[in-house]
């Protein structure tokens, strides 16, 4: 695979993919939390998804060690696997393929169909982790500030999400640093989410990518 995709585009945006093996050996360095289920991952400048792939692809094995055997809980937790991998983009082009990349990889693990809730729900779930915008700036190509959902698994089947802004999460070394007025309180008594919303399923989620694709014919 070639690590531009033109000069022209080099130039500009200064985009240049990283290899395969120097990925891996990245990962590698802090192998643990790639391995951890609900560690959460955020590439500012994803790409088509060099990194958060191979993130994805590794949290899905862990999934599969733990919770092979029962497909609830495989599935469940697949998702919250992908609910954990952010990423801003610049570029129109590579932020829909990194969300096409992702939701390949996690359809393929699962053998889903278009039709199936998981595979609506994840393809949400991408349009709201996966931004296209400027994460310097840290606001989206429209104007507005990045905004990230933080999702957790509340078990039977039911996910909580949480919406943060990114100027206020990138905050916390700043206000948790040594000698810091705001040194002694917890990260709870200075961030707030900008929305919380009811338990959901994963039918529930599904339903915010819009009517199931026999339905929309």
């Amino acid at each position: 695979m070639s690590l531009i995709r033109s000069k022209k585009r080099v130039a500009d945006h200064g985009e240049v993919f990283t290899p395969a093996w120097m990925v891996d050996a990245m990962l590698d360095l802090v192998k643990g939390e790639t391995e951890r289920i609900d560690a959460r991952f955020l590439e500012p400048a994803c790409g088509s998804g060099n990194f958060l792939v191979p993130v994805l692809q590794r949290k899905l094995a862990a999934v599969q060690m733990k919770f092979g055997k029962s497909d609830f809980n495989r599935r469940h937790y697949t998702l919250l696997a992908l609910m954990c991998c952010y990423g801003i983009e610049l570029l129109a082009d590579n932020i829909e393929e990194c969300r096409a990349n992702m939701l390949e990889v996690l359809s393929d693990y699962l053998g889903l169909s278009l039709e199936d809730d998981l595979y609506r729900a994840a393809s949400h779930v991408l349009s709201t982790n996966l931004v296209h915008g400027d994460a310097l700036s840290m606001k989206t190509t429209l104007g507005g500030p990045i905004s990230f959902a933080e999702w957790g698994y509340i078990g039977k089947g039911k996910f909580q999400r949480r919406d943060f802004r990114l100027d206020a999460l990138t905050g916390a070394s700043a206000f948790n640093a040594e000698g810091s007025l705001f040194a002694g309180l917890g990260n709870h008594e200075i961030f707030k989410p900008t929305k919380t919303y009811p338990p959901m399923t994963i039918k529930d989620l599904a339903e915010q990518n819009g009517p199931a694709p026999e339905a929309a014919a």
